[in-house]
């Protein structure tokens, strides 16, 4: 892009973040070091207290701030590194799920590890579909 087109750009993202609680950048180009998008002026120019989550600071970051793997504040902002977001976000899912499947688990099964079924529970009548052979839910 032009020059004066890139100015302008920037010109308008440091206008937008300056009112933002919270910016999440992810710009990167495939083969080349990530584009710059939030410099030290605006992070500067932020409110204290708002949030940068920099997806791209393994690319070397959207904001020169960043810093890989940390959360830092600069400025009163606080600024997340973290550019595998996906691998913790799967990791997290994976051990709430386990912790629902076990919290359920321990309503249905006493401590001798019995299947016992109290239909008086609100979270087991919700979830239970048939009994004795009868379906009790369509």
């Amino acid at each position: 892009m032009p020059a004066d087109w890139m100015r302008r750009q920037a010109e308008l993202v440091h206008e937008r973040a300056k009112q933002a609680d919270i910016i999440i950048t992810t710009a990167l180009i495939p083969g080349r070091k990530a584009p710059v998008l939030i410099s030290e002026e605006t992070v500067k120019a932020m409110k204290p207290g708002s949030v940068i989550l920099d997806m791209a600071v393994d690319q070397g970051g959207n904001c020169p701030l960043s810093e890989p793997g940390k959360t830092v504040i600069k400025h009163g902002v606080h600024i997340i590194g973290e550019g595998n977001l996906a691998a913790l976000v799967a990791a997290d899912a994976s051990a709430l799920y386990a912790r629902n499947v076990l919290d359920f688990l321990k309503l249905i099964v006493d401590a001798e590890g019995k299947l016992v079924i109290n239909r008086e529970d609100d979270i087991v009548a919700a979830t239970l579909l048939c009994s004795g052979g009868e379906v009790l839910r369509k």
